[in-house]
């Protein structure tokens, strides 16, 4: 039976915590009132509060977190430790095969039925490790936020400037995540770099980048027919780029009139209906947008081409771009309305005031003003077309082609990382490699979007009083 289960713990903690900054906040006030009120505090009451709260809870973070770090490898070494002699002997793939048995065994998803007695042994003893170890945690934890409850309660006095000392542990607490962010971009990046690498030992960089035929099949023996796959991305690049296209063709013509209209034409009681009606489409998932691309208009389009007697696949790139761009527009025109509406009413004034219509006002001062932001969501929602998959696979199919007609089924780099990587995999094949190859272009693509969205905003960029 477990002394406490987490969710619990953490619901006692939290109140803990709200305790400490009700006593903290309230010591200050009782030593405000004894000195003759709160202006002869070095802080606010409130700063109190939260400085005994912090002292409440960041202990017991630090403690938890080492616990978590420390406490698994500490209870693998005590099972093992209680395996026979032979079994410690095993290699460790074999002990780790073990450890997973007696886990699953523990946890009642291993039938008990034909397995020896030093494995059910093994069982019974993890179990009861780990009830000592969720009540040694629970222990710990309340004890130490206790004890720092108490040490923050006896610091309160109207000298400490706790609101320094907040602010400073927020500063600290920003800068931390700021970090982990970035840290963890460049595990990304690391990590994708590293496995394309190993891929480049086997393809040639020049072949990859350069040739155009896609075909990632390898031999598992050397007699074996078709031992030599094809590596070049340039049908998968050239698919991404043909439904993107297409699906900005739909999307920013579209948006952007939305955004222009809701900003400078709708009135209020239109805008508040419009525009939330406009941003659902936002949030209905790709797997619905493909299926209305599979099922809808990818027929449609096929019909279409066969009545004007043009040879239309069943799956193809105009059907999967109509689609994404629908699914597109809502990206672009909130982000253009908040742009032309950040525009200064006075710039909209001035126009008019020297007699030009409300027309030549959008085309002419409105729009050049806001050009930079209008930019940089375009080529944010680029990055969106590139990055999407579902549709492609439902709408475009899998081919990978060389073409520029749209009315062909093709493929793009995304859905054949998916395809890559889909079942058992051995992450030792160039096959299977080169989709974190894929992945390596795919970022460099869209971080040199960005890089142009940013200078696009910097040069462009006017500035306001």
């Amino acid at each position: 039976m477990e002394f406490m289960q987490p969710i619990t713990l953490a619901t006692i903690l939290l109140a803990l915590f709200a305790f400490a900054f009700v006593l903290g906040r309230g010591r200050s006030v009782l030593q405000s009132q004894a000195i003759g009120g709160t202006s002869r505090l070095a802080s606010l009451p409130f700063y109190y509060g939260m400085l005994t709260a912090l002292w409440c809870a960041l202990p017991c973070l630090l403690v938890l977190g080492l616990w978590q770090l420390l406490d698994g490898k500490i209870i693998q070494w005590l099972v093992i430790d209680r395996l026979s002699e032979v079994q410690q002997g095993l290699s460790s793939s074999d002990v780790g095969l073990l450890l997973n048995t007696i886990t699953n065994l523990s946890q009642g998803h291993l039938s008990s039925d034909g397995q020896s007695a030093e494995m059910l042994s093994a069982a019974e003893s993890l179990k009861a490790i780990l009830n000592i170890n969720q009540l040694a945690l629970t222990g710990t934890l309340l004890s130490v936020s206790i004890l720092g409850l108490l040490f923050g309660w006896s610091r309160v006095s109207p000298t400490l400037r706790a609101r320094q000392k907040v602010e400073t542990a927020f500063s600290f607490a920003l800068l931390t995540c700021s970090c982990l962010a970035i840290f963890t971009t460049i595990g990304i990046v690391l990590s994708v770099l590293f496995e394309s690498l190993q891929f480049f030992k086997s393809i040639s960089p020049i072949e990859f980048l350069f040739g155009t035929q896609w075909s990632p099949q390898m031999a598992m023996r050397e007699d074996q027919v078709g031992s030599s796959g094809a590596f070049g991305s340039v049908p998968l690049f050239a698919g991404t780029m043909l439904i993107s296209l297409i699906a900005m063709v739909v999307a920013v013509p579209v948006g952007l009139m939305a955004a222009i209209y809701l900003a400078e034409y709708a009135n209020k009681t239109v805008r508040l209906v419009v525009k939330p009606m406009l941003e659902i489409l936002a949030g209905i998932p790709t797997v619905v947008y493909g299926f209305f691309a599979a099922l809808t208009v990818a027929p449609m389009v096929r019909d279409a081409g066969f009545s004007l007697g043009l040879s239309a696949s069943s799956e193809s790139a105009l059907a999967a771009g109509l689609v994404m761009g629908v699914m597109i527009i809502p990206f672009i025109s909130s982000l253009a309305d908040d742009v032309i509406t950040a525009v200064p009413q006075s710039l909209r004034d001035g126009s008019l005031a020297l007699g030009a219509t409300t027309s030549e006002t959008v085309k002419k001062v409105v729009l050049p003003a806001a050009l930079p932001g209008v930019v940089g969501g375009i080529l944010l929602a680029v990055s969106r077309a590139i990055g999407e998959t579902m549709i492609v696979v439902m709408a475009a199919g899998l081919a990978a082609k060389l073409t520029a007609n749209p009315l062909e089924s093709v493929t793009t780099v995304t859905v054949q990382i998916v395809t890559l990587l889909v079942g058992d995999q051995e992450f030792d094949s160039p096959k299977t490699l080169a989709a974190f190859a894929l992945g390596l272009m795919l970022f460099v693509t869209t971080l040199a979007l960005n890089f142009v969205a940013l200078h696009v905003v910097k040069k462009y960029r006017e500035q306001y009083e």
